[in-house]
């Protein structure tokens, strides 16, 4: 969600890359050492802040992205997809109709039983589907510019009936999310959840700002 020239598209991506080189490499070393050798080893990397190994099972993250204003340029840069949409549109239920892929992606090998998210998201799924079709929404360094609060809790109030998690990153610790707007603030250090005024657990490097919020309405 305004998701401007892909950097944070990016970021995940190569979170996700990170993740399953690791798990690779985690493999290669349990075929390759004794135990004496672990155990002499120094874990160099004990502190490093490194994403956790990804095992094959997990499927190349899926990508929604929308911005109204630089489509072309997030295409450009990720070779995504990216839907005009606005905050407004999004928060009068209007969603990506196409979900994009990194080039290359694997494809799924039981077509026959599993839809796509294309059709998922354009509404062919089974009607009775519980889970929701967004597992995190991340929005950067925008959604403090929605000056107006009633503005501001029609689109959060839309995204915590569609998604699961929101991620916000902004220079600064606005915008104020409220009690009562369909999301609770998450402690990431915790993994819990916590009071919304309460500045646990939130991430800041380089003078950005990163808070979670669970959605209470998936």
């Amino acid at each position: 969600m305004a998701c401007g020239c892909g950097e944070v598209t990016i970021a995940v991506l190569e979170w996700w890359k990170t993740g399953r080189d690791a798990h690779k490499a985690r493999l290669r070393e349990d075929e390759d050492d004794s135990d004496t050798d672990k155990r002499a080893r120094p874990n160099s990397t004990a502190k490093a802040r490194v994403p956790p190994r990804i095992a094959p099972d997990m499927p190349v993250p899926c990508i929604l992205a929308a911005d109204p204003y630089t489509a072309q340029a997030f295409h450009t840069r990720t070779s995504l997809y990216c839907h005009p949409l606005s905050f407004r549109d999004i928060a009068e239920g209007k969603l990506p109709e196409i979900a994009s892929k990194p080039i290359g992606a694997p494809k799924s090998n039981n077509n026959s039983q599993a839809s796509s998210p294309e059709s998922s998201l354009r509404g062919h799924s089974p009607p009775k589907v519980e889970t929701p079709i967004i597992e995190m929404v991340i929005c950067s360094f925008a959604l403090h510019l929605i000056e107006k609060p009633s503005e501001l809790f029609a689109l959060l109030w839309e995204l915590s009936t569609k998604a699961r998690w929101l991620v916000i990153l902004a220079p600064h610790k606005r915008p104020e999310i409220k009690d009562g707007w369909g999301w609770c603030k998450w402690d990431v250090e915790s993994w819990s959840e916590c009071r919304m005024t309460d500045p646990v657990g939130e991430l800041l490097e380089d003078r950005v700002h990163c808070r979670v919020y669970r959605s209470l309405n998936t």
